[in-house]
């Protein structure tokens, strides 16, 4: 793919699979061609250089630093003695938690919805392929503006369906416009999957360009597939704005996924959901149920007591990202070659490289963003993800969700590396 571009017309572009098909024929092409998540793989790689006494700081895995608040562990160590958790439950989740999905939705984004419009997933990324293989056939396509998170373009391909992306880059904020959209539109585009606050950037988006984009998908009749997991993750005056709030018409074209990952640190316990209309939450609920049956009803009931519960421990999460998120932001700024804009949402700085590029550093020439990286972690032991797994070479993802003693000594490498 090119460079990141604000031209509409040259600003999107079909995405071909990350691997050929099995040249064997022992591997199915549709299952060969996924990339594996650049994301855990490069967490993996870290962890595995520190288990090695390699004092490697990593910038790459999406996850809190904090423990699950103690309430919600209370709550899943109860329901252990209980033997009715100890049994199947319904495929499409327990009847207590869609309630509080539905209550909870209400009261943090506005967004009034019925328990039977709920489905709960193991975790997002399952919300995500499920509510894709609902709503694809084979050749249609989706818009995805980039950069994005490396799982959307993998489980549109397995659903079926074709990733159109739609670049946006650092000099907007990487904030996509109807303008670039509508250039990518096509008679063969079924969706568009939006993100706001966005893994990897932090882009927020505001509520006229929410709205502006929500009634141009009503205006075409197309699909919204609104990723929600980073709601309560905005800083200074940026505010999240729920897309079928901003235009109640969408909603019966609109499907919301989210989760418990984020908000309450709570990524290993794997509860995540869909919302849409009835008839597509019942689809993505038979689908569930010859896949994975039920979400383990441990981690059920402790997602219970997450969306539940107040969010006191969810704002002093927040308060220690906002101050991480300005010191992640200057210190980049302070490499000469690196262009940061202000990450407004979520957890990440997407710096731009661009300018670092086939520049002589410790003897070397990185000619691209993926060997910068690897430069990085050889010669100063610090982790990142390269732009290319987000489609937007030349960049960086920073996770600042890790201890600020931690990402002030890895940047501070960082720019000694690179000064």
């Amino acid at each position: 793919m090119s460079a990141a571009t604000n031209d509409p017309a040259q600003a999107a572009a079909p995405s071909t699979p990350a691997t050929p098909p099995s040249p064997t024929g022992r591997i199915s092409a549709r299952v060969a061609a996924i990339a594996e998540s650049a994301t855990l793989a490069v967490d993996a790689r870290a962890k595995a250089l520190k288990a090695a006494g390699r004092p490697v700081v990593g910038f790459g895995a999406g996850e809190p630093d904090f423990p699950t608040p103690d309430y919600i562990v209370d709550a899943a160590a109860a329901a252990c003695r209980e033997p009715r958790y100890h049994r199947y439950s319904p495929a499409g989740g327990l009847p207590e938690l869609r309630e509080a999905i539905a209550a909870k939705t209400l009261r943090d984004s506005g967004y009034r919805v019925d328990a039977s419009q709920v489905l709960v997933t193991n975790g997002g990324k399952q919300a995500i392929y499920e509510a894709l293989a609902t709503l694809l056939d084979p050749g249609d396509e989706v818009l995805l503006p980039a950069p994005y998170w490396t799982t959307y373009p993998e489980s549109i391909r397995l659903a079926g369906g074709v990733p159109v992306e739609v670049v946006t880059d650092d000099t907007s904020g990487y904030l996509v416009s109807v303008e670039q959209l509508e250039a990518a539109r096509t008679p063969r585009t079924k969706l568009l999957v939006f993100v706001s606050p966005s893994n990897p950037t932090g882009a927020v988006h505001p509520a006229e360009r929410v709205a502006e984009i929500g009634r141009w998908a009503v205006e075409h009749g197309l699909w919204v597939l609104t990723d929600e997991i980073y709601e309560h993750l905005v800083y200074g005056d940026a505010r999240f704005t729920s897309m079928p709030v901003a235009v109640p018409e969408l909603a019966e074209r609109c499907v919301v996924v989210n989760g418990v990952a984020k908000t309450y640190a709570m990524t290993g316990w794997r509860v995540g959901w869909v919302i849409g209309p009835k008839d597509v939450v019942k689809a993505a609920t038979n689908l569930q149920s010859h896949a994975t049956s039920n979400v383990a009803n441990v981690s059920q009931v402790a997602a219970l007591a997450a969306v539940s519960g107040d969010l006191t421990a969810v704002s002093a999460m927040r308060e220690a990202f906002d101050r991480r998120r300005r010191t992640i932001q200057r210190m980049l700024n302070e490499i000469d070659g690196v262009s940061c804009p202000e990450p407004r949402g979520a957890f990440y700085a997407y710096p731009s490289v661009r300018a670092l590029l086939d520049r002589e550093i410790a003897g070397r020439r990185p000619r691209s963003s993926l060997e910068l990286a690897e430069l990085l972690l050889e010669e100063a032991e610090v982790a990142v993800v390269p732009g290319e797994a987000f489609g937007t070479p030349g960049y960086l993802r920073l996770s600042y969700a890790l201890g600020d003693d931690d990402l002030v000594e890895g940047v501070s490498r960082m720019q000694r590396l690179l000064a």
